[in-house]
């Protein structure tokens, strides 16, 4: 069975999608907050999840932007923000669709499908990754070399994700200022060049 998950703050939205994708045969998780969503999508694992921009402890895109760091579940925004900006800034942290409200539930239906289709296509990413001695897990956030914790701060390990989700890839300064930061960094490459030399110190 495919299993979504629904991060909404509006219990009355939450409600309409959860009648709408079980009446699909869908089995639904829900969460109300940012960091709860987190939680819902590193313990359930779902196939897909849909997401407001808008909630209570923090902004979507930064949800997005730590969900990516150790998986590819497809996300499709809901949000009140219609402004092109707003849309740019989901799709470049890396949502999959962006749907404003009030929205068509069979569209959404439609795009669901899609993205399912678009992910079962696609080569799963480990989310652990080992190099040179050292082990990351990436949905845990633990990084050791032996029997050793390394620790990083939330940026360094933001850093790190992205490059070994993109092993293989040459990613320009500006996209891994974008990925990292957001698009207001991209022209701050200082951010790179210092938080790229205390990686490698600690990783090595």
């Amino acid at each position: 069975m495919t299993n979504v998950l629904i991060v909404e703050d509006e219990q009355a939205i939450r409600r309409f999608l959860r009648a709408a994708l079980e009446g699909d045969g869908l089995r639904v998780y829900e969460a109300e907050t940012l960091q709860r969503g987190l939680l819902e999508a590193a313990t359930r694992k779902p196939d897909l999840i849909i997401l407001d921009l808008g909630l209570p402890d923090g902004d979507g895109i930064d949800f997005i932007r730590d969900l990516r760091q150790w998986s590819a579940i497809p996300v499709i925004v809901l949000s009140a923000r219609s402004e092109e900006s707003d849309k740019i800034a989901a799709l470049d942290a890396g949502a999959d669709d962006y749907l404003s409200k009030p929205f068509g539930i069979g569209e959404l239906q439609a795009r669901l499908r899609v993205a399912l289709r678009r992910h079962a296509a696609s080569p799963s990413a480990d989310p652990i990754v080992r190099f040179s001695g050292v082990t990351v897990d990436l949905a845990a956030r633990l990084i050791h070399r032996g029997d050793e914790e390394i620790h990083l701060t939330p940026i360094e390990f933001r850093l790190l994700a992205v490059l070994l989700n993109n092993t293989g890839k040459v990613l320009t300064q500006r996209q891994l200022l974008n990925q990292v930061w957001g698009p207001n960094a991209v022209e701050h490459s200082h951010y790179l060049r210092i938080y790229m030399g205390h990686l490698r110190q600690k990783l090595e």
